[in-house]
């Protein structure tokens, strides 16, 4: 009764209709406020690379819920310029997060963070 079990399970299922068809990329892993340092109201330096590895980015677009809303969610998008495909793993890595996170089986989020995600990644769909 906490989630639209329908609605997860959708976005889910269009996660998993691709998969990476390019050769594999570094990915960070945990793009998270604590990781982006900021210097003069710009990104200086991204710290915490325990979790980086080579093969799809798309984990790292999770930002794009968890941080920004409609329109900047949009700047994003055409400026990070993936295919589709990739936003929708990325959805569906945002999903898993937030859920993961509200059922308490992840790092704890006393702002609230992934319960915002939430609503964001079931309200917003593909971004190209």
């Amino acid at each position: 009764d906490v989630v639209d079990v329908a609605a997860c399970q959708a976005i889910w299922d269009e996660a998993l209709t691709s998969a990476w068809p390019s050769a594999p990329v570094w990915f960070h892993g945990d793009v998270a406020v604590g990781n982006l340092l900021a210097a003069d109201g710009r990104l200086s330096a991204v710290i915490d690379f325990g979790t980086c590895g080579v093969g799809d980015p798309a984990g790292d677009l999770v930002m794009a819920w968890t941080y920004f809303l409609g329109d900047e969610r949009k700047v994003f998008a055409d400026a990070v310029g993936l295919s589709e495909d990739t936003w929708r793993r990325a959805r569906g890595w945002a999903l898993w997060k937030a859920l993961v996170t509200i059922a308490g089986q992840s790092s704890p989020d006393p702002e609230g963070f992934q319960e915002r995600a939430l609503v964001q990644v079931l309200q917003d769909p593909v971004i190209s």
